[in-house]
């Protein structure tokens, strides 16, 4: 028997135990990252370089990116380093950084969506409301409210997770620091206090669910009353994108926690956590620049402008 007085670091879950399909694993995680990396990266200078894309719906679309760079950025590059160095081992300080800054982005991300949501919502269906209601003001507010939320939430869990007695060893199921893996290393009489806090995040989640929900439904009924075809596809050009991202993100979440224990197993635990904590920071920049021609443009020119002065 061990207590969290005495762990001095957790034991993540590896992917496998074969060196050579290690090896193999880093090579592919570092592909990943590195794209999801440049898609982000591209996106963020495009925006904050290009006047033209200064507008609320391009101001959220950076900050989501810059929490898709984190987010990816707080598990893989650390699971790509213990497949390289056969090693599973994460000190005690950094499984708690890694779980605080995971719960941050994550959170972050939902709140911003959410935020997205609003702001398709607003440009849809009260255009002449929204340079009152969204504002450069308004935006940066919007903007700071979710990334304060999320530093709240993950500073509360955090410190809730690894204030938990914990006697049940150190071996983590899972390729990064989560709270469930946590709690199951947890005594048994001390983590109530932590699946009431899920409990109440939980129903906050819904609520921005549900507001997700209705301001398409109210988009939808908008743009399905514009009598033109073209009209309409230009309108829905605007919020498919948004639409993808929310749907692989929350998809991907909800099947990830609310799964039948029937079909659990650890080899299917880790495939699932990569999808909603790799996949959607890598396809996210493409599924907003697949169909987007004015930020294709945008990056065009800057490309030019950079060769341009090269030479």
């Amino acid at each position: 028997m061990s207590n969290s007085s005495s762990i001095t670091e957790f034991l993540l879950l590896a992917f496998t135990e074969t060196r050579e399909l290690q090896l193999l694993l880093f090579w592919l995680f570092l592909g990943i990252y590195l794209t999801a990396a440049l898609g982000n990266g591209l996106i963020i200078i495009t925006v904050a370089c290009n006047h033209c894309l200064h507008t609320p719906m391009y101001f959220f679309l950076l900050n989501l990116s810059v929490l898709d760079f984190g987010l990816i950025s707080t598990t893989l590059p650390k699971s790509m380093a213990n497949s390289l160095w056969d090693s599973r081992a994460i000190s005690y300080p950094g499984c708690a950084a890694q779980l605080f800054f995971f719960l941050f982005f994550i959170t972050d991300e939902y709140f911003l969506l959410t935020v997205m949501a609003y702001d398709r919502y607003i440009a849809i269906c009260k255009p002449l409301h929204y340079a009152t209601l969204l504002g450069s003001r308004a935006c940066v507010h919007m903007a700071a409210a979710a990334w304060g939320t999320g530093f709240l939430y993950a500073l509360l869990h955090t410190a809730n997770t690894f204030s938990l007695l914990l006697c049940r060893g150190n071996a983590v199921d899972q390729f990064f620091c989560e709270i469930p893996q946590i709690l199951r290393l947890a005594c048994s009489h001390s983590y109530l206090r932590e699946i009431v806090l899920l409990v109440i995040t939980t129903s906050f989640g819904f609520g921005c669910f549900v507001f997700i929900v209705v301001s398409y439904v109210q988009i939808f009924r908008v743009v399905l009353r514009i009598p033109s075809e073209q009209g309409q596809h230009k309108t829905f050009s605007t919020c498919l994108p948004h639409l993808a991202v929310v749907s692989l993100f929350i998809s991907t979440v909800v099947f990830a926690h609310l799964k039948p224990p029937s079909i659990s197993s650890p080899f299917l635990d880790l495939v699932v956590a990569v999808l909603y904590s790799v996949v959607p920071p890598t396809l996210n920049p493409l599924i907003y620049s697949m169909r987007n021609q004015e930020l294709i443009g945008a990056l065009w020119k800057l490309t030019q402008w950079t060769l341009f002065h090269r030479q």
